[in-house]
């Protein structure tokens, strides 16, 4: 009987590492917002030295060229803003600040996540200048860093994800499964193999020693 209890607390064991990295498999998920200029809702009276977004984790520029970056300011009537540059730095994504007569703005994001992932949002504020503040004329079309104009107007369309963010995707964080998971997924089966069939050895030779013992 003791014998079968250790058996079981064995393979429960095992069991229990395998959850564990299935649980720990969700880790590897898109970069959620956590911060940005302005804020969802927010008023501004004064012009910010930059419009940005933090994410939670830093964002991926492998070619270190900003491709898949943008930030686009759009007015109520559809005109554009900005120089159409963005600086990548760590977990933020940033670009110079203009805008033009007060009203309503949206600011379109678009970054690649630490997975590879590409996400986008977008976030509405008020703008409402005091005297002092600069205005910006409108573009027509949404500007292309070093000049001229972008041939897409806003960042690709994106789907709504599990955690308030997008991905551009269309695949939702909580059932897409990257290479980085099916691993581990992998992993935790093999796992709980391994440790049947060492259990079951095990087994087997206790059982030949008990018989060969006088």
């Amino acid at each position: 009987m003791r014998r079968v209890i250790r058996i079981g607390a064995a393979f429960s064991a095992a069991t229990l590492a395998a959850l564990l990295l299935l649980v720990a498999a969700p880790a590897s998920a898109h970069n959620y917002l956590v911060d940005s200029t302005p804020l969802e809702g927010e008023t501004l009276t004064v012009l910010p030295d930059e419009f940005s977004v933090t994410t939670n984790d830093v964002l991926l520029d492998l070619a270190g060229d900003g491709g898949g970056f943008a930030i686009q300011i759009l007015d109520a009537d559809g005109g554009y803003y900005g120089d159409g540059c963005v600086s990548i730095r760590d977990e933020s994504l940033s670009a110079l600040a203009a805008l033009g007569e007060p009203g309503e703005y949206r600011m379109l994001w678009q970054l690649v996540s630490a997975d590879g992932h590409t996400i986008s949002d977008e976030i509405n504020f008020t703008w409402q200048p005091d005297a002092d503040q600069v205005l910006s004329e409108a573009l027509d079309a949404p500007p292309a860093c070093g000049g001229g104009s972008l041939e897409e107007s806003t960042p690709p369309a994106a789907s709504e994800d599990s955690d308030g963010s997008s991905d551009s995707d269309g695949s939702d964080s909580g059932t897409s499964v990257d290479a980085e998971t099916l691993v581990l997924i992998g992993g935790a089966i093999a796992l709980v193999l391994i440790a049947g069939v060492a259990i079951f050895l095990i087994s087997v030779k206790r059982k030949k020693d008990e018989r060969e013992t006088p």
